[in-house]
């Protein structure tokens, strides 16, 4: 498949731009909100908060994002492609635990999919209060929301070719804004970068670690920076980066430089805004509002991506997922956009403003970015690094983020528990379906498909038996060549005898690699039994119609199949050959019951089963062509007691 990313992961003047555009947005409009956010926890308005919380802020960026995540992270690549689930992908000795520890990670993320839209638009349009008192905040939020999701179904293209300039102009702004504030004589507060600090406000002033929960959500955007590497290539990461440090850091630093002049106003202003000119200030809020619209799109696709490589990875429930785009990748889930918009909508209704909102924010994220180091510790395990490194790093990253988590736990009542509700939820449906899928596979039984073979030839010359199609097609799950599934042979053989005069079996080989798509053709029997493996990459959509049609010229190209019908009275007119895919459904018989944990597991894989679609719908199969069937899933145990027959 061609690689329209191609030219992005090049590094390019074009492509540098673009990344800003992609990668930047949550990360980028954190000076909306951090400082408000610290100001109004702070018990007392001194000094000391003001050096002590920026230097937390620049440390936070410097040994978190650029350490982390910038530097280390991003080498974690699968194929180019980055995420929480790319990073399970290249742990091969995919455990109990550590497919545990994706999905919390997986579930928190997407629950930080929901607060950070609400809390950046909110905090940018609320630049607006400061001209006018009684501006309707609210309305004008969930309105910038209705028209956002609303356009989502019709894809981002137009949009996305102005996100670079527009996030290179935010950043210039912030550059800019921080400058004037330090050459206006504040440039004292650069002492804030030693760490000495950092080190002091953390030892002295009261309540200190929980304020950490304010400076954290400075670089609660550091995870979309490896999960967007797929899009736009390690180096343009790196480079970009180092531009939007420099202008966060500047940004902050003028904020703090303006703090420190006015002490007395810190609690009750938007300190944002507060070192704008006045005459700047709507053109101000509408490039502030345009950055916190393109992060929150960043984070709507994003959420797209993470489902849609969830589905494929087999951590969530097949659901519609539309391609409203040329752009390879670029994909639009109704569930996932809607459930979004209704979500982002409660929680400005419910939060009003942007301060209200601080208490919910940090908290799952923080979740993600221990469930990545983890993750990132078996990763490096199994590339064999040096073990003192490797604890050292995990030493170093799990302080530093349960620290976070513990002062983001005070924030729970605060709105805190909403995320994590969330989180909950996604968890729940990741766990379900995973191990309930695990769970029918343990019962999934293989016989040969070469001892099969006489049977199926006979049975495709049995004329006795009506022929139901001319080609019969089945999905099957047998890695093996020479293995098929019991229940196919089952439906062939015992629900109602199938004769066809060919036999396909399409096994979908799913591979940890992003971009493969490749196929294999096997002659089980020349012109009765073909085999086909489709290697498809986790990011490649399944239209296994599609493919198998592509498939099948490809066959009759090189006269390896005939797709003409066989009838005579459709041949001499070359009619094309009829298909008819079976789709089989395996049922659990209700005269054996499972342990406990176990059939909790299967109930609630069958609750979410039902949420979602089926094989039919989800591998794009013509719904014309299709035949449905239940086969039982047959467990083979030793009964205890054997009925008795009686005479009377």
């Amino acid at each position: 498949m061609e690689n329209n990313h191609s030219g992005i992961k090049k590094v390019s003047l074009a492509g540098l731009i673009v990344t800003l555009g992609i990668v930047y947005g949550d990360i980028g409009t954190s000076p909306l909100y951090v400082m408000n956010a610290i100001m109004k926890g702070g018990a007392e308005i001194n000094s000391l908060l003001i050096y002590g919380a920026l230097s937390c802020i620049f440390w936070t960026l410097t040994l978190q994002t650029t350490f982390k995540y910038v530097i280390i992270t991003l080498q974690a690549d699968n194929h180019g492609e980055g995420g929480i689930f790319a990073l399970f992908a290249l742990v091969r000795r995919k455990t109990n635990l550590i497919a545990i520890i994706t999905m919390l990670g997986g579930s928190a993320l997407l629950a930080d999919g929901v607060i950070t839209p609400a809390i950046t638009v909110t905090s940018a349009v609320e630049g607006l209060s400061i001209l006018y008192d009684n501006v309707p905040i609210v309305p004008i939020v969930l309105t910038i929301f209705l028209l956002l999701f609303f356009f989502q179904q019709f894809g981002s293209g137009l949009i996305g070719r102005i996100f670079g300039p527009v996030m290179f102009i935010w950043f210039i702004l912030l550059a800019v804004l921080g400058i004037a504030q330090l050459l206006h004589g504040g440039v004292g507060v650069l002492a804030a970068l030693n760490p000495y600090y950092a080190f002091k406000f953390l030892s002295t002033y009261p309540a200190a670690i929980i304020l950490l929960g304010a400076v954290f959500l400075a670089t609660t955007g550091a995870e979309a920076l490896y999960s967007d590497l797929g899009h736009c290539g390690i180096k343009n990461i790196r480079i970009t980066w180092i531009f939007v440090k420099i202008a966060l850091i500047l940004n902050y630093l003028g904020q703090g430089a303006w703090l420190l002049d006015h002490l007395s106003e810190a609690k009750n202003v938007n300190v944002f805004y507060s070192i704008m000119p006045q005459w700047f200030l709507i053109p101000g809020v509408l490039i502030a509002t345009a950055a916190a619209v393109i992060a929150s799109q960043a984070l709507i696709s994003g959420s797209y991506t993470l489902i849609s490589e969830a589905i494929t990875l087999n951590i969530w429930p097949r659901i519609k997922v539309l391609y409203p785009t040329s752009v390879k990748g670029q994909v639009y889930i109704p569930f996932v956009n809607w459930l979004l918009w209704i979500s982002c909508s409660f929680v400005v209704i419910y939060f009003a403003k942007s301060s209200n909102m601080e208490g919910a924010y940090g908290l799952s994220i923080t979740l993600t970015m221990i469930m990545t180091t983890l993750l990132l510790s078996v990763y490096l395990l199994k590339r064999k690094v040096n073990i003192f490194i490797r604890i050292f790093l995990l030493t170093l990253f799990l302080t530093i983020e349960c620290t976070f988590l513990y002062a983001n736990l005070h924030k729970f009542m605060d709105g805190g528990w909403l995320t994590i509700m969330l989180a909950s939820l996604f968890f729940i449906v990741m766990y379900g379906w995973y191990f309930g899928r695990k769970i029918k596979n343990k019962f999934i039984t293989f016989t040969s498909l070469k001892k099969e073979t006489e049977v199926i030839y006979e049975l495709s010359m049995d004329y006795n038996v009506p022929k139901i199609a001319t080609n019969l097609v089945y999905i099957t799950k047998a890695n093996k060549l020479d293995q098929i599934e019991s229940k196919i042979m089952y439906s062939i053989f015992n629900k109602h005898p199938k004769r066809a005069n060919t036999y396909w079996f399409l096994h979908i080989d799913s591979l940890d690699t992003p971009d493969t798509f490749e196929y294999t053709v096997h002659h089980i029997v020349p012109g009765v039994v073909i085999k086909v493996e489709f290697h498809l990459g986790f990011k490649v959509e399944r239209r296994i119609n599609v493919y198998f049609k592509q498939i099948l010229e490809d066959l009759e190209k090189t006269h390896e199949i005939s797709m003409v019908s066989h009838y005579k009275s459709l041949k001499r007119h070359s009619i094309p050959a009829d298909f008819l895919f079976v789709n089989l459904d395996r049922v659990m018989i209700n005269d054996y019951k499972l342990p406990g944990l176990k059939r909790f597991t299967m109930g609630l894989h069958n609750f979410i089963r039902g949420m979602g679609i089926n094989d039919v719908k989800a591998f794009g199969l013509d719904t014309s062509n299709v035949i449905e069937e239940k086969i039982p899933i047959v467990i083979e145990r030793e009964e205890k007691k054997r009925i008795i027959r009686i005479q009377r």
